[in-house]
């Protein structure tokens, strides 16, 4: 049981055990704010999954598969090919922050600070500011169509995600490469690949066009503004 505890208490303090105090409290004013802000159950699963796909960029315990041999004379590269299942995971972060926003308007870009904020807590720096940096483009080019274009909502989804994909995958798995190489956990290269870079815009928009064929559904029957921000 006590290692139980342990476990948990370093979890939460994933820095330091005497941190815990202060961790709790900050847990406490975010989930506070995100109530006062008016984010129910998907804002607060918004907030939680972006510091946790960051940490598991920098986790060696975290099960990967090696496709070097596989996929090496394919893309044609001799670099360590090491490919982490919940990198298909990442798609569903546009889909969580989409139905975020139906509730929040762009009082999401709080939530993203907020989440990105426990990110330079959960995750190594150069990881957390390369998915600032990530996040920082895609939210740009949906503002840039959404104002300029006019798009309905659910045409915006894919285009933006199309747009920004390529951009803020090879930003954020430049991070986690570098800080990967960094730590002696894997040779450069190991994540910024093309391999895994396909993967990535594979599961980001996979999501993309979920969540646009949702939108478009509910723009039919009228329930949803297709002029929605």
């Amino acid at each position: 049981m006590e290692s139980v505890w342990n476990e948990i208490i370093g979890a939460v303090a994933y820095r330091d055990p005497a941190h815990l105090p202060l961790v709790l409290v900050g847990l406490v004013a975010t989930g506070v704010l995100i109530w006062y802000l008016k984010g129910r159950a998907w804002a607060f699963v918004y907030v939680a999954l972006i510091p946790f796909l960051n940490w598991t960029f920098g986790r060696p315990d975290i099960p990967t598969a090696d496709l070097t041999e596989a996929l090496g004379p394919i893309f044609g590269t001799a670099h360590k090919i090491v490919f982490n299942p919940l990198t298909v995971a990442t798609g569903m972060v546009f889909v969580v922050r989409d139905f975020v926003q139906r509730e929040m308007g762009h009082r999401v870009l709080i939530l993203m600070a907020l989440a990105i904020a426990w990110s330079f807590y959960y995750s190594w720096p150069v990881i957390a500011l390369a998915s600032a940096m990530a996040f920082a483009i895609s939210e740009s080019i949906d503002w840039v169509l959404f104002t300029f274009t006019k798009y309905r909502l659910s045409t915006r989804i894919l285009l933006s995600s199309a747009a920004a994909a390529p951009v803020d995958t090879t930003v954020f798995l430049y991070g986690a490469d570098l800080a990967q190489s960094m730590a002696g956990l894997a040779e450069p290269g190991s994540q910024l690949n093309l391999a895994n870079w396909l993967f990535f815009i594979l599961g980001k928009m996979i999501g993309a066009v979920v969540v646009s064929y949702m939108i478009r559904r509910r723009e039919e029957r009228g329930t949803v503004d297709p002029a929605a921000a």
